[in-house]
């Protein structure tokens, strides 16, 4: 059996979910995201918010939110330099889907717990 091959396909747009989880995807990313929603954080704070992330795997992360434009960093003119990272705007809109999850997450540890 041949196929035929077509020949003028348009692409398609890309995909909502696709784009939004290309911004959130990556380890500890919705994690950092959580960390970041009430405010301004510093890194040894963020690291405390997330006891179970490396250093070296959180400064990449950083560096990749910061990349895409979901956080920005601030560095302040202290002695020794400090740095603040917190949210733009594109990481304010994802803080929505981040809630979402956050809250299935607590019924299901509740349906856990009491099973």
């Amino acid at each position: 059996m041949v196929l035929k091959v077509r020949k003028k396909v348009k692409a398609l747009p890309g995909c909502p979910m696709s784009r939004c989880m290309a911004l959130l995807g990556g380890c500890w990313s919705p994690e950092v995201l959580w960390s970041l929603s009430e405010g301004p954080r510093r890194f040894s704070e963020l690291r405390r918010d997330i006891p179970a992330v490396s250093a070296k795997v959180l400064t990449t992360r950083l560096r990749d939110l910061e990349e895409r434009g979901v956080l920005g960093r601030n560095v302040m003119p202290t002695s020794p330099p400090t740095v603040e990272y917190e949210l733009t705007s594109l990481g304010q809109e994802l803080l929505p889907a981040i809630r979402a999850i956050v809250e299935v997450g607590s019924r299901l540890l509740l349906r856990d717990s009491s099973g």
